[in-house]
């Protein structure tokens, strides 16, 4: 029985989680990227569908259910299908180790806030799974038998490469302080503002912030779909909800980005001041709440911040995009490992 319930509780934290993804990173992300990219550019942005135009992504996900889905004749319609699939099952499952809250304690019972967010190796389930991420662009771009669309998934494949180094090795600095891979154990040690990783990791956090960009071909990294060059590089061929799921993946990795971020650099769910401070106890559900809701802010202010960049910032050549990985980013990041070593070594 004891096992039944196991299932069944991750199954309804599946559930809930499933919804918030497509609700908070899809929805209301989509929402904020017209909005924001509206006020920058002196605009109203959508304001006709439901109040201040908040029910517009629902029509168009309604929009893209109607539409026809169209396979070219040459395309290899397997894995033509299975792409987006996929990208969008990857970007979902991340999720999976992301710890929203402390335990909450319920009579004798503890209640874990994720499905298995304290997994002792779970930073590097995510960084497999981003990893595994970009066989999706690529069958994609394959699999259309066009050229704009293999050109697209090639060079998702090289920034992938050249950008997961440099991720990687910027999360050593905060794994070294930590002295843990478990996500909970990373969180637990920025008890306060103070004592935020962002502080200790500066050059770090930096490095982590940019190959996020790369990772998740977002601008001024998206080269994989570039239009004035590639038409739309790996969407060229796909159209209906298809196209949909490859859109909906990367608001969803643009949140998951956001997350980890935050779990690593900012505190996670931690208040930035004690807990005692507002007379709440430690495993309480209005502990539970209040984390979750500072965690959903902190993740909120860094969506706005991607979206930000985006119609700020001008997109790169392929080759300074190159060039920025292998030559700047690679060596600042060895070299946040030695100054992070250094610092330990000398603190002790």
């Amino acid at each position: 029985m004891d096992i039944i319930w196991i299932l069944l509780e991750a199954l309804i934290k599946a559930v809930v989680i499933l919804n918030l993804i497509l609700l908070f990173a899809a929805a209301l992300g989509v929402w904020a990227e017209r909005k924001v990219s509206a006020w920058i550019q002196n605009r109203i942005g959508p304001n006709r569908v439901g109040p201040f135009g908040l029910l517009q992504p629902f029509a168009d996900v309604f929009k893209l259910f109607m539409k026809e889905d169209l396979i070219p004749k040459a395309a290899d319609k397997t894995f033509h299908r299975i792409a987006p699939i996929i990208t969008l099952g990857i970007a979902i499952s991340v999720y999976a180790v992301i710890p929203f809250a402390d335990d909450v304690k319920i009579g004798d019972k503890i209640y874990q806030m994720g499905i298995a967010p304290d997994l002792n190796i779970g930073i590097l389930f995510v960084l497999a799974l981003t990893s595994v991420g970009v066989y999706g662009i690529t069958l994609a771009g394959w699999s259309s038998n066009n050229k704009y669309s293999l050109l697209g998934g090639l060079r998702s494949s090289a920034q992938m490469i050249s950008y997961e180094l440099s991720m990687g090795l910027a999360l050593v600095g905060v794994l070294m302080i930590a002295g843990s891979l478990s996500l909970n154990e990373i969180v637990s040690k920025q008890d306060v503002i103070w004592r935020w990783n962002v502080i200790f990791q500066p050059l770090g956090f930096i490095l982590f912030l940019v190959s996020s960009f790369a990772e998740t071909n977002r601008t001024p990294f998206d080269l994989p779909e570039a239009e004035p060059e590639l038409v739309g590089g790996y969407n060229t061929e796909y159209s209906g909800m298809k196209f949909g799921m490859f859109f909906l993946a990367e608001y969803a990795n643009m949140a998951t980005s956001s997350a980890i971020i935050v779990l690593l650099y900012f505190g996670g769910w931690q208040l930035p001041f004690p807990a005692d401070w507002l007379g709440l106890q430690q495993g309480s559900i209005a502990l539970a709440v209040a984390q979750f809701i500072n965690f959903m802010l902190k993740i909120a202010i860094l969506v706005f911040f991607f979206i930000w960049v985006r119609w700020t910032v001008p997109r790169f050549r392929y080759d300074q995009l190159m060039n920025l990985g292998w030559k700047v980013l690679l060596p600042l990041a060895l070299l946040n490992v030695l100054l992070t070593a250094v610092g330990i070594w000398l603190l002790k």
